[in-house]
């Protein structure tokens, strides 16, 4: 398995030297905003988290999970952790399966950056899209656990769980496309590639009539969920970085790339033929959403245009990626890795515009 596996990013390594921070200052802030607490912490570092450095906080009552913005200079714009956490408590509040947010800070001089401070959510979290863990005949559970999942969210209007504010509402493709161009185009450090660029031009030409506005998580995938120990249950959604208000349609083609990824970009299935592995087509996956939410059958062009533009977005994120390796501020130790893996993601995101065209 490659660095986006299991072994990679589950479980705790000691903190980096580069997001040590003040512990005990940390614990005088918990202290006074964190119902409940009483000390000692002992902070270890979870492997994964690309973006934004999280940690694991145990006491001896229980055990929390710190978020925070990386240390260094950032982009403009990134590693809006007061986002996370407003997301967190209006969908927690609406019985969205999340952590539950103790509090957030927003004095730099409290650990160097800002953070949050949420439950440790026990579970299962699944690295590999095919389920392996789980018997073929118990797959397709955990897969409609996930659509329904994701359908749940798209029915909640952002204004009645009081996100209505959360993003621009309208035009979510229009924005996104200039959005992650330009982040692409400012990141001089990362470099520029000529299928990007063509992208770039062709996606705003390309973009399906028709305009809805939902709250989107922007990065919904398997790895992102902490499932029930023993029941095919979502008990938490994690990493809430790229949420805003969205088109619900680019969130699920998101997610539904897992057909089309290779395992070792992100988790996906890399062109498996999913049958043998009681896992249901992308087909009837998508009927599936589109049953969820109540809505008509998605158009197989506009579909085409979804996958393609969402195969960009990662290519976008990953150049970011490659940026904070050379730059030195990357939080994961497998960022590098991911870097590398940028000019395999550029690709399927031409071969995907060619598709279209």
């Amino acid at each position: 398995m490659s660095g986006t596996g299991q072994d990679a990013n589950a479980g705790t390594i000691p903190v980096r030297d580069a997001h040590r921070f003040d512990e005990a200052a940390l614990a005088r802030w918990m202290d006074s905003h964190v119902a409940g607490f009483a000390g000692p912490i002992q902070v270890e570092q979870f492997k994964g988290g690309q973006s934004n450095p999280t940690y694991k906080l145990t006491t001896p009552g229980r055990t929390y999970v710190l978020r925070r913005k990386p240390p260094g200079e950032l982009l403009r714009g990134a590693h809006a952790v007061e986002r996370e956490a407003r997301v967190l408590i209006a969908l927690g509040r609406a019985g969205y399966p999340v952590a539950h947010v103790h509090g957030l800070c927003t004095d730099d001089a409290v650990i160097g950056s800002w953070f949050y401070v949420m439950d440790m959510v026990e579970g299962r979290i699944f690295w590999d899209a095919a389920f392996p863990e789980i018997h073929k005949d118990e797959r397709a559970a955990y897969f409609a656990a996930m659509n329904a999942t994701l359908a749940q969210l798209h029915r909640f209007d952002p204004e009645t769980v009081g996100l209505g504010d959360y993003g621009r509402p309208g035009n979510y493709f229009e924005r996104q496309i200039a959005r992650w161009s330009r982040q692409y185009l400012e990141d001089e450090a990362a470099g520029r590639d000529p299928g990007m660029d063509r992208l770039i031009e062709w996606l705003p030409t390309a973009i399906p009539p028709g305009d809805e506005t939902r709250i989107v998580h922007g990065d919904f995938r398997c790895d992102n969920m902490i499932f029930h120990p023993t029941q095919p249950r979502v008990l938490a959604v994690l990493d809430w970085e790229l949420s805003t208000l969205g088109h619900p349609l680019a969130d699920f083609a998101y997610h539904a790339m897992m057909y089309r990824m290779p395992p070792d970009i992100v988790a996906g299935l890399g062109g498996a033929d999913p049958r043998p592995l009681g896992i249901p087509t992308e087909e009837d996956y998508r009927a599936a959403y589109c049953r969820n939410v109540g809505r008509a059958p998605i158009p197989d062009a506009d579909y085409a245009f979804y996958i393609a533009f969402n195969f960009f977005r990662m290519a976008a994120i990953f150049h970011g990626i490659k940026g904070r390796v050379i730059r030195g501020t990357a939080a994961s130790v497998h960022a590098r890795e991911r870097a590398e893996r940028l000019p395999q993601l550029i690709a399927l995101a031409v071969e995907m515009m060619e598709a279209c065209r």
